[in-house]
């Protein structure tokens, strides 16, 4: 097929040219090779394209209808060539985005709506899961994605922020229960469990200032695969739950929830945006790309920072 279209091309460019030798000239290619190329198109589809004279050249019949289609095929590569170059280096097309709901609703919809509305030629669609969502099989530009580390050679992980886990509870929960001083006390209360987190139930300490450590496992009779449900069962009093800092932040300033055991830290998330790896990133990826490093890096409260590539 490729060389039949490199042929129409060959052919094209010698009705234009209204020679052999011209075309090669404007081809870069010998003079018989052209002769070659309409040779075997001419064999291929059992007709005589061009009438050839030491004078000139003329097409005929079955020439002249097919120079009409190979001109239409050239000019739709190059309507094709010009929507590829849009799509690289200008903010058309569809980007699509995969997150978490609470991620997006909290954070990734904010640090992008100024750019949305600025680039009225793009598509935007956020696919809003807590499930994995592969980046080829989904179609996935960016997606965004938390983890200690992402090992995937076919990957670019571009690091946005480092965000904390942290325990929470409602300010009714803290005063009407037992107190908690240490993580060896919370054997004595509920979890209530994020069992998308791995090894939810596990829960590992260091003193922010003596540096001890210390290992637990809380019991848990209420679980969910929701921030926002988990959040809700805390602000009724119904337990203390394992939390990264980002999903209730807001709710720490108002004051619905308190942090536990604030000088116990346990092990940190970073959060990245992933992309498939490639040469050249299209611009609507790379600026999007940009607008979430600086959404993250200027995010205040001290406890989501900017993480150093």
């Amino acid at each position: 097929m490729l060389d039949q279209l490199r042929a129409m091309g060959v052919f094209a460019c010698v009705v234009e040219k209204n020679s052999f030798s011209g075309a090669a000239r404007e081809l870069g290619i010998t003079t018989s090779a052209v002769s070659q190329q309409i040779r075997s198109l001419e064999q291929d589809m059992e007709v005589v394209l061009l009438h050839r004279s030491t004078r000139k050249l003329s097409l005929t019949e079955a020439g002249q209808a097919f120079f009409y289609s190979c001109q239409e095929m050239l000019s739709a590569a190059e309507r094709g060539k010009v929507r590829i170059n849009e799509l690289r280096d200008d903010l058309v097309g569809e980007l699509r985005i995969a997150t978490t709901p609470e991620l997006c609703a909290n954070h990734i919809i904010p640090a992008l709506s100024q750019w949305i509305a600025t680039h009225r030629g793009l598509s935007v669609n956020f696919e809003a899961d807590n499930q994995y969502i592969d980046l080829i099989d989904g179609r996935i530009d960016i997606a965004l994605r938390m983890s200690a580390q992402i090992y995937d050679q076919n990957l670019n992980a571009v690091p946005l922020a480092k965000v904390e886990q942290i325990l929470v509870a409602s300010p009714s929960f803290i005063n009407h229960s037992a107190l908690i001083s240490r993580p060896e006390d919370l054997v004595n209360h509920d979890l209530v469990a994020l069992n998308i987190m791995k090894n939810h139930h596990a829960l590992v300490f260091e003193n922010s200032v003596t540096g001890e450590k210390v290992n637990i496992e809380m019991p848990s009779r209420l679980s969910t695969n929701n921030v926002l449900v988990a959040k809700s069962m805390c602000m009724q009093g119904q337990g203390i739950a394992r939390i990264l800092f980002l999903d209730v932040q807001k709710d720490l300033m108002s004051g619905s929830l308190i942090e536990v055991l604030p000088e116990w830290k346990l092990p940190a998330f970073t959060l990245y945006a992933v992309v498939a790896k490639q040469e050249q990133q299209p611009a609507k990826i790379q600026r999007c790309l940009d607008a979430l490093k600086k959404y993250f890096s200027q995010l205040p409260g001290g406890r989501i920072y900017q993480e150093a590539s």
